[in-house]
């Protein structure tokens, strides 16, 4: 049997990409595709695919041509597949001449030639959607996310508001207008990043979706469960998306770490432990310790540590007791939380002018999965194993500061009609409000 091994993106399936398929298949008796993860695209710079990997995966298989789809994650791959299924040719458009003839060691190369006139880029540019982005709140956050803008295709940044004028004029683009009001910025806009303080979060998400806005904002979304949970019914009745911007929830090592761990690689899961902390000294902390501004250790960073625990381990946990150490001020600058689910518990912990190891630990019946500190910049972790010869370490790219891979999603999901993602449902985000709902209610609350 003749094997024949081809790689694509394929976004936006189209003709040329059919008769490629058809081309390849032509050359053998059966026909491998590799399909480059949603990863590796980033990796090269790729932050315009529109389609996901398990979409492209279906599109591909639907052509009816493919005997067997593999993923492509690392550069590379291409040999070590070539010897793994022991393929005969390797066939690539025509557009590659040359690119790959190292190959020829190893197996036949065929460059397949293009159906002229048509291409993804081609396509992609006479259906793209722009989405005109307004930033609100040009605090230390949002500096960050409008120079992240220009990494994300389909977005374009568009106008700017703070109740500090001087301070969106610092961050206004030569195309970016300066927006008087909230209410003028929306009415300029398809779509808002909220970077403002938490409790400013609320009510200018619900007044720009009530103004069929999309809403991308920053983590924490809310403070309460009931408001959380009114936006999101909000979003879903005005047709708009809605994201928690979580930047360790759109991250590429993170989301597999999650998969990894899903699919049993460590067993079933029966601990997870988490922190973060800040030791930046209180002078430089007065925003995050401000009572006024809903300032303190879980409302300033506890979102990211209860990431790992709802996705691991859902939303429906029996019980939650939280214990802290208040400053003078009645703020928390330390907070450690004990989650109980039916078969499992997970901590957290966090500081503020209190350090911690910041490292994540997922404890599993086979093994552990460890991801060092920072672990909410996750660029390599390890599973590791009583017997150590099977321990296995992942290491990827960053892009700091990590704030494009929450934009592309937003994006993606507002250009493919997606009214929720994946990788931070609504149900998790309105979960994690929920708990800081009870800490604000002093519900099972201890005081050190």
């Amino acid at each position: 049997m003749k094997k024949v091994i081809t790689y694509g993106t394929y976004d936006l399936l189209h003709e040329g990409h059919v008769n490629l398929l058809r081309r390849a298949k032509e050359l053998g008796d059966y026909l491998i595709v590799g399909v480059t993860n949603d990863s590796f695209d980033r990796e090269r710079g790729k932050l315009n695919v529109r389609n996901n990997v398990l979409e492209r995966v279906e599109a591909v298989k639907a052509t009816g041509f493919v005997d067997e789809v593999i993923i492509e994650d690392y550069v590379g791959q291409k040999i070590d597949d070539i010897l793994k299924y022991d393929v005969d040719i390797f066939a690539i458009g025509s557009d590659w001449e040359g690119k790959f003839d190292y190959l020829k060691e190893f197996c036949e190369v065929v460059y397949l030639p293009r159906t002229e006139g048509v291409s993804s880029t081609m396509l992609r540019a006479e259906s793209e959607i722009m989405v005109r982005l307004g930033v609100v709140g040009c605090g230390r956050i949002a500096e960050r996310f409008v120079a992240e803008t220009s990494k994300v295709d389909a977005v374009r940044l568009t106008a700017l508001y703070d109740t500090n004028r001087e301070a969106a004029e610092h961050l206004a683009t030569p195309n970016c207008r300066i927006a008087e009001s909230f209410e003028e910025l929306v009415e300029m806009v398809d779509a808002v990043y909220i970077a403002t303080p938490h409790l400013m979060h609320y009510p200018q998400a619900r007044y720009a979706i009530k103004q069929n806005r999309h809403v991308l904002c920053e983590t924490p979304l809310v403070l309460s469960g009931n408001e959380a949970e009114e936006l999101y019914r909000l979003a879903e009745e005005y047709g708009v998306v809605l994201l928690e911007a979580n930047k360790t929830a759109y991250c590429p090592a993170f989301n597999h770490l999650i998969t990894l761990i899903k699919s049993g690689l460590i067993g079933d899961v029966v601990g997870i432990d988490a922190s973060e902390s800040k030791l930046w000294g209180e002078e430089n902390l007065k925003r995050e310790l401000d009572p006024t501004m809903s300032g303190g250790s879980l409302y300033e960073m506890g979102s990211y540590p209860l990431l790992p625990i709802i996705r691991l381990m859902g939303t429906k946990y029996e019980n939650i007791n939280l214990y802290s150490r208040l400053n003078d001020d009645g703020v928390d600058v330390y907070t450690r939380g004990i989650i109980r689910f039916r078969s499992a518990v997970a901590s957290f912990q966090l500081g503020l002018g209190v350090k911690t190891e910041g490292n994540l630990v997922i404890s599993g019946t086979k093994g552990y999965a460890y991801v060092p500190s920072p672990w909410w910049k996750t660029d390599y972790f390890e599973l590791r194993y009583e017997d150590q010869n099977l321990n296995k370490k992942y290491f990827y790219k960053w892009d700091e500061p990590g704030l494009r891979y929450e934009l592309q999603e937003f994006v993606a999901c507002i250009v493919n009609r997606r009214m929720s993602s994946a990788r931070l449902r609504p149900q998790e985000s309105i979960a994690m409000a929920r708990i800081m709902q009870q800490f604000n209610d002093r519900e099972n609350f201890f005081e050190l």
